[in-house]
This record gives C-alpha cells, sequence and structure tokens, in this order.
C-alpha cells in the first residue's frame, strides 16, 4: 500500500527569524571584510583579479561567438531590469492577494538594493578593467557588481516568496536550479566580458544575500510581533 507522501513542516516563525538573521549577519561581516580589501587595494587580491580578467579577456577576444552569447545574456536575460520587471510583477501579485505590506516590502526591499549598490560604487571608487581590444563596456565604478547583486536579491526574494505560499515538489526544485543559474551566470557573464573584476561579482553576491536575509529576518519579526 502507498500513502501519499507529506510536504517537510514548515519552521515555527522564530526559527526563521533566527537562520535569517544569523545568516545576514554573517554575510554582513564577510562583506565587511571584502570592501575593506578593495579598499586598501589588498595586493594578493588585486593580483588574483587581475590574473583571471586577463585569461577570461583572452578568451572572449578569440572567441566571438561565445563572447555574443554572453552579451545577449547579460544585456535581456540577467540585465537589472530585467530582474526588476520580476520583482515588479512579484509585488502586483502580493498585492492582487491583498497581501499589502508584504508587497511594500518587497519593493521597498529592492529599490533600497539598488540605492546601496550605487552608493558602494560611488564610496569605493573602484576602477573597471580597461582593455586595448574591449568586447563590451560598462559605466559607473565597478564594486560591486550590480547585475550580480540585483540577480542575488531578485532571486533569494522570489524563491522567499514561493516557499511562503507553498512552492514544493517540482515547482521548488526548479525554482531552485533556475535561480542559481541566474545567479552564477550573470557573475560570469560580467566577468567574460571584462567588465568586471572577480571581487566586484563575489562583492555583489554577498552583499545582495547579505541584504535580501536581513530584510527576510526583519519581515518575519514584524509578523511574529504583530501575532503575538
Amino acid at each position: 500500500m502507498h500513502f501519499p507522501r507529506s510536504a517537510p513542516p514548515t519552521p515555527p516563525a522564530h526559527t526563521r527569524v533566527g537562520v535569517a538573521a544569523r545568516t545576514g549577519a554573517l554575510l554582513a561581516a564577510l562583506s565587511a571584510v571584502l570592501l575593506t580589501l578593495v579598499a586598501v587595494s589588498w595586493s594578493p587580491l588585486v593580483s588574483f583579479d587581475r590574473t583571471v580578467a586577463d585569461g577570461l579577456h583572452g578568451w572572449a577576444v578569440t572567441e566571438p561567438g561565445l563572447t555574443r552569447v554572453n552579451r545577449v545574456l547579460t544585456d535581456w536575460v540577467w540585465d537589472p531590469w530585467t530582474m526588476r520587471a520580476l520583482m515588479a510583477a512579484a509585488v502586483l501579485w502580493l498585492w492582487w492577494l491583498r497581501e499589502w505590506l508584504l508587497a511594500v516590502w518587497v519593493a521597498v526591499t529592492s529599490a533600497v538594493g539598488t540605492f546601496v549598490q550605487q552608493g558602494l560604487k560611488s564610496a569605493v571608487g573602484q576602477e573597471r578593467p580597461q582593455w586595448p581590444d574591449p568586447v563590451d563596456s560598462a559605466h559607473y565604478a565597478a564594486f560591486p557588481s550590480g547585475h550580480a547583486m540585483t540577480a542575488m536579491v531578485s532571486c533569494t526574494l522570489l524563491l522567499w516568496l514561493l516557499r511562503r505560499h507553498g512552492g514544493e515538489g517540482r515547482l521548488w526544485h526548479w525554482s531552485i536550479a533556475a535561480a542559481v543559474v541566474s545567479i552564477v551566470g550573470v557573475g560570469l557573464t560580467r566577468l567574460y566580458l571584462g567588465v568586471h573584476w572577480p571581487s566586484d561579482v563575489v562583492g555583489g553576491w554577498l552583499l545582495g544575500a547579505c541584504w535580501a536575509a536581513l530584510s527576510i529576518a526583519a519581515y518575519e519579526r514584524v509578523v511574529l510581533s504583530r501575532q503575538r
């Protein structure tokens, strides 16, 4: 006799708050360390960045077909505006469900993440790689990568929303896979096209994950306090 498999139990609210808060604190510490190393131009990090960037740029110059694919991916599929459009759709969906607090929270988290990203770019002033034969171009300072940070914030929030609304089974697993491919993929395209250093991309990932985790922890805490 076969019995239907039950869904895994949802962790209690206070547990979710604790996990998200601890994760955010750890990511904040790692982000601060990397930010400091970039700001002081720590020579081992600068050397690593240059070595990786030189190797990938040489590859991009000799493979124009693959370079075009990377430009399509970075400019259309994983562009920050594509991610923001997905977040806007999620906010409208939450509004339609009359989850007004959550809708506003997600919108504000996404918007503030963009301001944090731009503020750090101006404060750090990291120069982008310069090439005599560039295959792509980008504006503003390099650290952190806006593409990487936006993808991390957006995908993390979308997975959180899906889980809160009962996402499980194949949908959940495929969503995780899509998020991982998007987050990793957008970082690799920025490196391959020679518009970012590896530290920029890692910094974008860390800061994006930190901001999303802290926002999730804060929302769960607000909900928990309202329930009490």
